[in-house]
């Protein structure tokens, strides 16, 4: 019951707060950029100001936290106080201060890894259509392969053969994620290189490079920013899941993930902290995926009707 309450009031004071940050915006945007902030919904604006949040707490996580992230500050599953705001873990370690820290932690990891798949993904398949023949049907018939096999059973069997470090987590979610990218670039690219200008880029004697900086992606790029928001939110959850099954994110680091399971024998006694990492993950999951909804509208060229 109190769960519930919690979420009344949070959707409660969200709508005000929505529509101040909008107007801020439209306050100190330029002209266009303001008119621009003016139209978006709502549900955007909560979007963009959650993922400010975020963005904040990342960066500035030593300055916000009150405890060192990896510090065992009191006993075991302290309840809350005034000193541990939300109580402290199985090893008696601050859960706000490693919630903040898991902002920078989870976050940053699943944006790089996002980032490097995006750009892996995204020219292959911009070069695939571009070239088409027996380079398109190679890297499809590929990435068809890879795409067969469920992405978590993949991830799963990659990391148990090369280990758990930071990186070797990025390279692997980038590379099964990079199959996606392919697909969705390929298919919007598709679309452009049989344009007239991307021939008469051709009979002007320009590159291949050239038509892919300058002509295919600046047309496909609506789309394509869309998607990289769609795949930030799997690519995020992907590494939570990961880290709840103890394959992820590696202890000590902070890790909402880890933090889940590690804090989830508390559910049985009613404590709700378990739920705050959870809760963080859900949180800018769906503070994406309105922002994404909001530029796939804008990229369809569709207009509301007054």
């Amino acid at each position: 019951m109190n769960v519930l309450i919690f979420l009344v009031l949070a959707i409660a004071a969200s709508i005000p707060l929505s529509y101040a940050f909008r107007a801020g915006l439209v306050r100190v945007l330029p002209h266009e950029k303001a008119l621009v902030a003016r139209d978006m919904p709502l549900t955007a604006a909560f979007g963009i100001m959650v993922i400010g949040v975020y963005v904040i707490v990342a960066f500035a996580a030593p300055l916000l936290a009150p405890f060192p992230e990896r510090a065992v500050v009191g006993s075991q599953f302290q309840p809350w106080d005034s000193t541990y705001l939300l109580g402290t873990d199985r090893l008696g370690r601050d859960m706000l201060s490693r919630l903040i820290y898991g902002a920078r932690n989870t976050v940053g990891i699943a944006f790089a890894t996002t980032a490097l798949a995006f750009v892996v993904g995204a020219l292959l398949g911009i070069w695939a259509a571009l070239r088409g023949g027996w380079l398109d049907q190679l890297l499809s018939r590929f990435v068809d392969a890879l795409m067969a096999i469920p992405s978590l059973i993949f991830s799963l069997l990659l990391l148990t053969i090369f280990g758990t470090s930071v990186l070797t987590l990025i390279l692997v979610i980038a590379a099964v994620d990079a199959t996606r990218v392919y697909r969705i670039a390929r298919s919007v690219s598709q679309g452009v290189v049989v344009m007239d200008y991307i021939e008469a880029a051709r009979l002007r004697g320009e590159g291949n490079w050239y038509l892919i900086r300058h002509e295919i992606l600046p047309n496909a790029l609506a789309p394509l920013v869309a998607e990289f928001g769609l795949r930030f939110c799997f690519v995020f959850l992907t590494i939570s899941s990961l880290s709840f099954l103890g394959l992820g994110i590696q202890p000590p680091t902070a890790d909402w993930g880890s933090m889940v399971r590690d804090n989830a024998t508390l559910i049985t006694f009613g404590d709700m902290t378990p739920l705050m990492p959870a809760g963080a993950i859900a949180l800018l999951t769906v503070a994406v995926n309105f922002v994404v909804d909001w530029q796939l509208y804008r990229a369809s060229g569709l207009k509301e009707q007054g």
